[in-house]
């Protein structure tokens, strides 16, 4: 089974994201969206169509609990429900149930040092 096939995204805490957003697009310059981060299109005759995002969070956002670190990657994957089963045999901390939605399969896991992870199954076509 294929585990991680690339990275879906980068998240991290901002005290300022608003800021930080102006000044990664003005000096770096990044498409920052409405949304708050950025999307970074990929893909060739030799790699399927995907993405990853960049997004900063306000430093009192949730989304990396219980993580302790100020950042979470995401991975993309082939198959999130076979790879958390696997995570789960494997005596790996997996948090909570999959999220399922119109932006694809998402699941958590903590690494050993207490950085959440995402595994993301992108929907199909992406």
């Amino acid at each position: 089974m294929k585990r991680v096939t690339g990275i879906g995204g980068i998240f991290f805490k901002s005290k300022d994201p608003k800021a930080l957003n102006s000044w990664y697009r003005d000096h770096l310059g990044l498409d920052v969206s409405d949304w708050g981060g950025a999307v970074f299109q990929w893909g060739g005759p030799d790699s399927p169509p995907g993405m990853t995002l960049w997004t900063p969070f306000s430093e009192d956002t949730s989304k990396m609990e219980p993580g302790t670190a100020s950042f979470m990657v995401n991975f993309r994957v082939d198959n999130l429900l076979a790879l958390l089963a696997a995570l789960r045999t494997e005596g790996c901390n997996v948090i909570g149930e999959p999220e399922i939605s119109e932006y694809g399969k998402f699941g958590w896991v903590l690494d050993p040092e207490g950085n959440k992870i995402e595994l993301w199954e992108p929907p199909e076509g992406q």
